[in-house]
């Protein structure tokens, strides 16, 4: 018995570290779905913690080793189903060039990902040790925002970028009504 026990334990721990390799993930209990880099894991509490210290916090996240490099997400409870994505990207980039430090806007515009619009903000940003280079993707998902950031520090986006355009267009929603 001790042996069946130990075995499912044991089991249980490999499940358990190869669902956080982050190759596919689900947002939340939603259905929404991407794919991550291979190396990429679950961040902790902790480095969450240090990395977004404000209440303004994903729920989610994945990165490489070092944190460098991150991929983001989150619902807010922000419904922007009646607003046009022209609308929503003046509106971001009004709110973004006012309180993000240093930012240099790279591209502004609507991406359709799976059938669907997404505004799409490519950006760099100061941080407090490096610039930071973000790619930030939002849509409608009921009466929420759905958000993705895909953000990189100036050493590493050269390595990354590939990867995290292509994890971009991985992005899939259920059908409505599931």
């Amino acid at each position: 018995m001790r042996r069946v026990v130990h075995s499912l334990t044991l089991f249980g721990l490999v499940l358990l570290a190869s669902s956080l390799s982050a190759r596919e993930l689900v947002v939340g209990d939603t259905g929404i779905t991407f794919q991550a880099p291979d190396e990429f894991k679950v961040l902790s509490s902790e480095v969450m913690a240090v990395k977004w210290p404000s209440r303004r916090a994903p729920r989610w996240a994945v990165g490489n080793r070092t944190g460098g490099t991150t991929i983001a997400y989150d619902l807010k409870p922000h419904d922007i189903s009646q607003a046009s994505a022209d609308q929503l990207i003046g509106v971001f980039s009004q709110l973004f060039s006012r309180v993000v430090p240093g930012i240099v806007w790279q591209q502004r515009r609507i991406l359709d990902i799976d059938g669907r619009q997404w505004v799409h903000l490519e950006f760099t940003s100061n941080a407090v040790d490096t610039d930071i280079h973000n790619s930030l993707l939002a849509t409608s998902y009921g009466d929420q925002m759905l958000v993705f950031n895909f953000n990189s520090t100036r050493e590493e986006i050269k390595r990354y970028r590939e990867a995290l355009e292509a994890s971009m267009m991985t992005i899939s929603l259920p059908p409505a009504g599931l």
